[in-house]
């Protein structure tokens, strides 16, 4: 066995785990259109040094297409428009217990494959959810219904307080929290802070 063939291999593994270390730690179905190109290229890269296309080249571009992705990354971070261009935005899939077929026909989502992520996260009724997005991600993101909602210590706070004293204290706030699906249904003008746009 060639010495060289050692030596290369425990570099590239070395460095190969450098790059993709610096790339993010987003597991696959976490990642972003532009990740997963980058991740694809950069293993599709990793093995060139093996079939002799020039070691020393390959991290070079490996580098550099890591750099794409810190930049492609930036550039998301400060602008909402290109975030929506390069990854895309949650999808709406159900809205008040009913489901969007428009949006599940864009995505190419038959509503079986739907069902089957609302039952992996507990969800037994399609009627029971608020609302429902396919996350950029592919992620299923959902909020349900408040009277299905479990009990938050705050509810259980609030109950024993109820049974105790026989009325509610006026320092418990119930006003409605922001509701991070506002920005899909576009019902809320509210935005993220300017240094994260």
């Amino acid at each position: 066995m060639d010495i060289n063939l050692i030596w290369q291999t425990i570099v590239i593994f070395a460095l190969g785990t450098f790059i993709l270390r610096i790339g993010g730690r987003r597991s696959i179905s976490q990642m972003t259109i532009p990740q997963t190109v980058i991740m694809i290229a950069i293993g599709t890269l990793l093995i060139q040094p093996v079939t002799g296309k020039g070691f020393w080249t390959t991290f070079v571009v490996g580098g550099i297409l890591v750099l794409c992705l810190i930049f492609t990354e930036y550039i998301q971070l400060k602008f909402d428009g290109a975030e929506t261009a390069i990854s895309g935005k949650a999808v709406l899939v159900i809205e008040n217990g009913t489901i969007n077929e428009k949006n599940l026909q864009k995505l190419r989502l038959p509503v079986d494959k739907l069902e089957a992520r609302l039952r992996q996260t507990g969800i037994t009724a399609i009627t029971d959810v608020e609302l429902a997005t396919v996350e950029s991600s592919g992620e299923l993101g959902y909020a349900l219904k408040r009277e299905k909602q479990p009990a938050t210590k705050e509810d259980i706070q609030m109950l024993i307080q109820l049974i105790q004293t026989g009325n509610l204290s006026s320092n418990i706030d119930k006003s409605p929290k922001h509701n991070i699906f506002n920005e899909i249904i576009n019902t809320d003008e509210s935005h993220p802070p300017d240094y994260l746009q």
